[in-house]
């Protein structure tokens, strides 16, 4: 029988989860003040620690390791391809390709993959990277609290645990966060995460921003699946808050014409567990509860995310086979005590060999010397000329990345750009800030500016994308419509 402990640390609260298989044991969950959990990052391990203990001494659970869940806020998901390689060498081609694609320095995150079925000549790869600051403060909390990680996830891989059919969108929302997810093929396609507006009490105050992001994701998930966009035969599935007033699912869909539904779950519960707050819980459940082949049409991203410094160090060979090596050394003097004798006579006529054998020994290292001091000579000025061949290739490969960084932004900002009406007419770079000028006539021009605004952000290639102008001419009798001049800075 497989009993798991699930944790799930949001920025209002602490869920509990306990499994035997697939059957729910115990549950429970505990709000936390505002402040103790901020944006996914713990900030007082000591009173988080002292709650979580609370909670598992309150449900008199006693076992010490427990599956538990990052937040997805500040997280970065990727789908990745790579020409078909080695398995030795997949790790560092990951790591090289991530140095392109996340848009922020790799020393502030940690990454996890898993290499995906992929068709033949590519390696296809899904990659995540999740900040350092929010995991090492979770580690630290837990160690605190006395537990030790079994697995981690990122939440909302978690939630797209659940959904056992391969293609769905799936929305959650509670309190102060919301994740929504596209699921194609059974893989997470696009994932966005969010904190919601703090000044934000209701559902209803909450339910323009969800609607909002959402919208821009299945918007943004179509323009780069043109092969197989969305349409009204994708479920979307909701779970949180979202389930407890389905009267609000009209207005979270608008005129997308999407079926709406509450996320089902995949494990037995009794009738008083509500799984629609403790979803991602269950999909940390999941993560060891397989389906059968024939049922397994969930999500087939299922990794350990828990980075390589914090997992159990092996215990060494040496450590296991110390006490039979002993063994073996005392039965070996027992029985070598009989040759000794006639070692000594062996060992006397080795010693005359070995004398003439060090003799020419010494002979041939003052040769070997020699020829050292030669060699020496001949490549002293040839140094100079590989430290200067190293610099140029350091350099070019350098400028290779930067030429791809480069394509990669053009591209993204030519393909999200909105309207033929709009000219983009200047793209420049200045160091690692890229800024675009353009031009639109249009009576909703400004609203067209901003949409691109929002979707150049949605992309998840810029850290940021502030609009510094728009200039706007009233337009005259020959040309009625407005004419707008913008400026954008993409960091």
């Amino acid at each position: 029988m497989t009993t798991q402990v699930t944790l799930y640390l949001e920025d209002t609260g602490i869920k509990l989860l306990l499994t035997k298989d697939r059957q729910v044991e115990k549950w429970a969950s505990l709000l936390l003040p505002p402040g103790l959990v901020s944006d996914g990052v713990i900030m007082d391990e000591v009173q988080v620690a002292a709650r979580i203990n609370d909670l598992l001494q309150l449900q008199e659970i006693r076992s010490r390791k427990v599956t538990v869940a990052l937040s997805g806020l500040n997280s970065i998901f990727r789908l990745i391809t790579l020409p078909e390689l080695p398995a030795p060498i997949i790790p560092e081609a990951i790591k090289n390709e991530a140095n392109r694609v996340i848009p922020m320095p790799l020393e502030q995150v940690y990454l996890a993959h898993q290499v995906l079925p992929s068709p033949s000549g590519e390696t296809s790869v899904f990659l995540v990277a999740f900040p350092r600051n929010s995991t090492d403060a979770l580690v630290r909390t837990l160690d605190r609290a006395g537990l030790n990680i079994k697995k981690l996830d990122i939440a909302p891989l978690a939630l797209a645990r659940n959904a056992d059919v391969p293609q769905a969108i799936i929305v959650n929302s509670w309190l102060s966060n919301a994740d929504i997810v596209i699921m194609n093929d059974s893989i997470p396609q696009v994932i966005r995460s969010l904190s919601l507006p703090t000044e934000s009490t209701t559902l209803a105050d909450k339910l323009p921003s969800i609607a909002e992001e959402l919208n821009r994701t299945i918007s943004f998930y179509n323009s780069s699946h043109t092969d197989h966009p969305l349409d009204s035969a994708t479920p979307l599935f909701v779970t949180g808050d979202l389930c407890q007033e389905p009267e609000s699912w009209p207005a979270l869909v608008g005129k997308l014409k999407l079926s709406v539904s509450a996320l089902p779950s995949l494990i037995e519960a009794p009738e008083a567990f509500d799984s629609s707050q403790y979803m991602v819980n269950i999909g940390l459940a999941l993560k060891e509860l397989l389906l059968p082949v024939e049922e397994a049409s969930r999500s087939i991203v299922n990794f350990d995310a828990l980075p390589e410094v914090y997992r159990p160090k092996g215990i060494a060979i040496s450590g296991v086979l110390a006490p039979v090596v002993g063994i073996a050394a005392v039965g070996a003097l027992v029985f070598g005590g009989l040759f000794i004798q006639n070692m000594r006579t062996e060992t006397e006529d080795l010693r005359a060999e070995l004398t003439t054998t060090q003799a020419a020994i010494t002979q041939e290292q003052a040769s070997i010397a020699s020829l050292q001091g030669q060699v020496n000579e001949a490549t002293t000025p040839i140094q100079p000329l590989m430290d200067r061949t190293n610099a140029l290739e350091d350099l070019l490969l350098t400028l290779r990345f930067s030429r791809e960084h480069v394509v990669g932004d053009i591209k993204t900002v030519v393909s999200l750009k909105p309207s033929s009406s709009m000219y983009l007419t200047s793209i420049e770079f200045s160091g690692s800030d890229l800024t675009i000028e353009g031009e639109i006539t249009s009576l909703s021009g400004e609203q067209i500016i901003f949409d691109y605004a929002t979707d150049l952000r949605a992309s998840g290639r810029f850290a940021e994308v502030i609009v510094t102008q728009i200039i706007a001419d009233e337009g005259d009798e020959n040309n009625p419509n407005p004419h707008y001049n913008f400026i954008f800075i993409l960091l």
